[in-house]
């Protein structure tokens, strides 16, 4: 064998180790960006079915399909390359923009509080902003769209904590990782709410066709679904406030206005103190309960700002908007 057909196995061994590497290095800071995410993607799994409750059965998947798709999308065609490049060139601009999608979350959130205790002030408010009116098709196109935008402001909390965790990577390195995050995430995430919201139609599958057992889960999943669906829009509710309050808080922090963050942080040590067996859940608890009460404070605040100001402001400038298909 020649020299130099040896001297070139020597090469490609060596380019077979390095890329090796690279996939251990990238399979490693995926997992790590993956787990540091994993808060986020919890509420994101815990919000998204409240936007498909209301709806027949034959259009449950079709509308989580669709969210899914402007799911990937935000974070892959929007956020990625914009997140790279802010990064890049400006990256004092991160901030204030988190801090405008944890106040739009706020809103959301406290929007739908105010609905539960003041129902028919709700409705009022609701008919300034919402599009829809009755038909169906409007108001599946316009729940999609605010999933969607929901989902655009979790989405970019995701892919700022992906990039934060990614240190010193190099920009291609952080790409490849990003992407893979965003698409992993949005699998998981929209995969369990379909699942979630067909668990009944499962359940009555067996329910017809099982026995013993097996038919009555099925009968189980039948009974419980409503429930569980119901709690879990109150769960995502309860996301929306506590996760925009908290971009809130953190964003502050990051201006020097650093007051609730510290009030906060220092009642969740306390409290984790006073329960050694259980701090990491206590402090988590406290957190996310001061969190959501700045962010139903921000929210309700909004309200009548949106309803009386903005909401008529974008009535006058686009009087003829109507929901895309």
């Amino acid at each position: 064998m020649s020299l130099g057909l040896l001297a070139l196995l020597d090469d490609v061994v060596a380019l077979t180790k390095v890329a090796a590497a690279s996939l251990d290095d990238v399979a490693a800071l995926t997992a790590k960006a993956g787990t540091k995410a994993a808060g986020v993607v919890i509420d994101d799994a815990a919000v998204t079915p409240r936007y498909v409750v209301g709806f027949t059965p034959d259009r449950e998947i079709p509308i989580v399909w669709r969210i899914a798709r402007g799911s990937l999308f935000n974070k892959l065609v929007i956020l990625l390359p914009v997140a790279l490049l802010l990064q890049a060139f400006a990256p004092w601009a991160i901030t204030p923009l988190l801090l405008v999608g944890g106040v739009y979350l706020a809103y959301e959130g406290a929007e739908k509080v105010f609905e539960m205790i003041v129902p028919h002030e709700a409705h009022a408010h609701e008919a300034k902003v919402d599009a829809g009116g009755g038909d169906p098709v409007a108001l599946e196109n316009e729940r999609v769209a605010g999933a969607i935008r929901t989902d655009f402001i979790l989405s970019a909390e995701i892919m700022a904590i992906t990039l934060a965790s990614l240190g010193a990577a190099s920009i291609w390195m952080q790409a490849v990782i990003m992407a893979l995050v965003a698409v992993g995430i949005t699998a998981a995430v929209y995969g369990a709410v379909a699942l979630i919201v067909k668990a009944d139609d499962a359940g009555l599958a067996l329910a017809k066709r099982g026995t013993g057992a097996l038919a009555a889960f099925g009968r189980g999943l039948v009974r419980g679904m409503p429930g569980f669906l119901k709690a879990l829009a109150i769960v995502g509710t309860a996301a929306m406030v506590w996760v925009g309050g908290g971009i809130i808080v953190h964003s502050l922090a990051g201006y020097g206005l650093d007051g609730p963050e510290h009030w906060i942080h220092e009642a969740a040590v306390r409290a984790a103190d006073a329960v050694p067996s259980v701090a990491s859940v206590v402090e988590w608890l406290v957190t996310a309960l001061g969190s959501g009460l700045v962010g139903l404070l921000v929210g309700f605040a909004l309200i009548p700002v949106v309803g009386k100001v903005l909401a008529p402001l974008w009535a006058s400038l686009w009087p003829q908007r109507t929901p895309v298909a």
